[in-house]
């Protein structure tokens, strides 16, 4: 008698809010068609070794409510099985052998390629099914949607944020807070962005690939002079930690020594940026006569497995779901997404990067109204401000310096941006390098107004 087949769920990567909801809904899906479903602990782990021994036995029973919590009811790792084509081959074997054709995988960009790999080396013998999953928010999901976790995150975030801007209001002092986003901005940019915080820097927003360290501390020093000329001695600024990921590596070898995980990406959390770049904007400030009190702050892992809000408790069992009926109408090889409430199937082959021959990784666009309307209300130094000499003897005089000696240092770091906004026939459009809003024909200068930041008539 030949034994049924059996489906098999895993989670790799980081956690996120929401893997749960996924797993008890693709289990209660496959379960009430009498399939059994297998957890596979911690990720590829143990099963690219070639050890079946470690797996959870996922029913409606022990998964009803799980949908609630945040973590992984199945544990979770970064092993990487396409590090080796052993590991691919051990990985499809311990899966046969443990009678599974059917696997769901949970996880970000590289457990999307890895799920790849095991359906190419599985060649039609386990069909394979990846829901996108990172609080980064760069897979890249059409029409922008969110990937799950990020909104829970973002939400959890801003709550934090919240409460050190009026700390930093209370105390009189800067917070620098870095978030995660390994390769892009959208988580840092969507918690700046909610709260309001003085400013937010991410890596899309330098057009080139590699950045100076000095150009981040000069970005920073500006804002801080700018806002000690308007009376204000605090602050929040947001930083993606995916900075690190683009600083020249000079400057990143110099300061500490660089750590990498089974997927080759330097180990971020290993490198305290904040603390680094507190040190170096403390010490540029000191050039000026300047003192002010800094505090670093990480968020990420308090983020990651939180339990999820209301939109990824939903999302996420609309995706559980759909996955579980995808790969039992024998569905293969694609990712899992829904778009205006429906399933729509994006198959491996169509997600790959041409140049990388990995999954695509979506990024925040820097061109964008979404990001140039952020990008106004932070209290930075603009172009607006290099055109009017009120300004410019302001931010001179706060940090002892000739007006011409302040554009010197400062001006280069607002050369690529694109802030202005041109109202035309009632439509607000962001358009790169324009000084003035238009209205009804008419011109009129656009002020930023002190604390507030706001755009004004």
């Amino acid at each position: 008698m030949i034994a049924p087949k059996k489906l098999a769920i895993l989670v790799a990567g980081g956690p996120a809010p929401g893997i749960n909801s996924v797993i008890g809904a693709a289990t209660i899906r496959a379960a009430v068609e009498g399939i059994e479903i297998l957890g596979m602990r911690d990720g590829f782990r143990w099963i690219m070794e070639g050890d079946i021994t470690h797996i959870k036995q996922l029913n409606i029973h022990n998964v009803s409510r799980i949908h609630f919590t945040g973590g992984s009811f199945i544990g979770i790792s970064r092993s990487n099985p396409t590090k080796d084509k052993k590991l691919l081959e051990n990985t499809v074997t311990s899966l046969l052998r443990l009678n599974v054709d059917k696997l769901i995988t949970i996880g970000g960009d590289d457990t999307a390629f890895s799920a790849m790999k095991v359906e190419e080396m599985a060649a039609g013998r386990i069909r394979v099914v990846h829901v996108p999953k990172t609080i980064d928010n760069d897979l890249d999901l059409p029409h922008g949607i969110p990937t799950f976790g990020f909104q829970t995150a973002r939400h959890l975030g801003v709550e934090i944020v919240k409460s050190l801007m009026v700390d930093a209001q209370t105390t009189s002092r800067w917070y620098f807070v870095v978030t995660m986003g390994r390769k892009a901005g959208h988580l840092a940019l969507g918690i700046g962005k909610a709260t309001g915080a003085t400013m937010t820097l991410i890596p899309e927003e330098f057009p080139n690939k590699v950045i100076k360290l000095k150009h981040i501390v000069d970005i920073i020093v500006g804002a801080i002079i700018k806002r000690l000329s308007y009376g204000k001695s605090d602050g929040v600024a947001i930083l993606a930690e995916g900075l690190v990921e683009h600083l020249d590596p000079n400057d990143l070898n110099a300061l500490v020594e660089v750590e990498r995980d089974a997927h080759n990406n330097i180990r971020i959390a290993e490198i305290n940026f904040g603390e680094i770049l507190k040190s170096k904007v403390q010490e540029r400030l000191r050039d000026f006569g300047i003192k002010e009190t800094i505090v670093a702050k990480n968020i990420g892992y308090e983020l990651r497995c939180a339990d999820p809000i209301p939109f990824d408790m939903e999302y996420t069992r609309d995706l559980g779901f759909s996955a579980a009926q995808f790969i039992l109408d024998g569905g293969n090889a694609a990712m899992v997404s829904i778009q205006n409430g429906h399933f729509v199937p994006l198959y491996f082959k169509d997600i790959l990067d041409p140049v990388t021959n990995k999954t695509r990784v979506r990024m925040v666009d820097p061109a964008s109204e979404s990001f140039l309307i952020a990008r106004r209300y932070m209290l930075r130094l603009n172009k607006a401000d290099f055109e009017d000499p009120h300004e410019i003897a302001k931010f001179a005089a706060t940090c002892g310096l000739t007006m011409e000696e302040f554009r010197k240092q400062f001006y280069y770091i607002i050369e690529n941006d694109q802030l202005y906004i041109k109202i035309k026939e009632g439509k607000t459009k962001l358009v790169p390098s324009e000084s003035n809003l238009a209205h009804n024909g008419k011109i009129k200068k656009v002020e930023i107004s002190g604390d507030d930041r706001a755009i004004t008539k």
